[in-house]
């Protein structure tokens, strides 16, 4: 009589090979990419462009079709959906008598995405801002100034238009999460719209992070967001 348990056993075997392709296709695209200062389990989709000097944390994630410019930082746990722009430096314009195209660029100054950060699709980011750890920047955002932390901004120029937590206390628990060891979970979303529990995976399940979608205000930003 054929074990109930080998039908269980087959389908474990099965994801380990398929977890364990993906980590190796990963750490080939990195390669090709010249990505040699993102972490092992940095993920990112296809068709970016992606300047080699990239600090990434654990588990930061980056969509399809992105633009990320030098001087990039990102701590762990960050989502960056498709379509993203982290800006380099700007043209030159206050020099007169010369056109812009000949005017030459001031040093780009560093950009700084903290831990657990949620960028919505096509969103902008003007270089030499900071986006505070647990923040949302909802889809479309223009991000021309600091982000603080928990806030959720939206719009052009983006500007506060809600909170991620209630209460201090949900901030502090956050806090200690994040203050602590490295958390290991599945970067893959649901697609069916069901719940979907954290489970102890590898980071080669990585499906599209999604869009953080604009909300029009305070009450309809936690709705949309969640």
């Amino acid at each position: 009589m054929t074990p109930t348990i080998r039908p269980a056993v087959a389908s474990w075997r099965e994801s380990a090979l398929v977890r364990g392709f993906k980590r190796t296709r990963m750490a080939l695209i990195r390669w090709r990419m010249g990505l040699r200062h993102v972490h092992p389990t940095f993920h990112c989709l296809n068709g970016n462009s992606i300047s080699p000097d990239l600090v990434t944390g654990a588990y930061s994630y980056i969509g399809r079709r992105c633009w990320i410019c030098p001087r990039v930082t990102m701590g762990r746990y960050v989502m960056v959906a498709s379509e993203v722009v982290i800006l380099g430096g700007d043209h030159r314009f206050d020099m007169a008598g010369t056109p812009m195209m000949f005017s030459g660029r001031p040093a780009v100054p560093p950009t700084v995405i903290e831990d657990d950060v949620w960028i919505g699709y096509r969103a902008a980011i003007n270089a030499g801002v900071r986006v505070g750890r647990g923040s949302i920047v909802a889809a479309h955002a223009v991000v021309t100034q600091d982000v603080p932390p928990y806030t959720i901004v939206g719009g052009v120029p983006a500007r506060p238009i809600g909170r991620r937590f209630v209460t201090e206390r949900e901030i502090a628990e956050h806090e200690r999460m994040l203050s602590g060891p490295t958390v290991h979970g599945t970067l893959s979303m649901p697609k069916d719209g069901a719940e979907q529990s954290p489970t102890r995976s590898d980071a080669g399940d990585s499906a599209d992070a999604g869009s953080a979608p604009p909300a029009r205000d305070e009450a309809d930003a936690g709705r949309r967001m969640a």
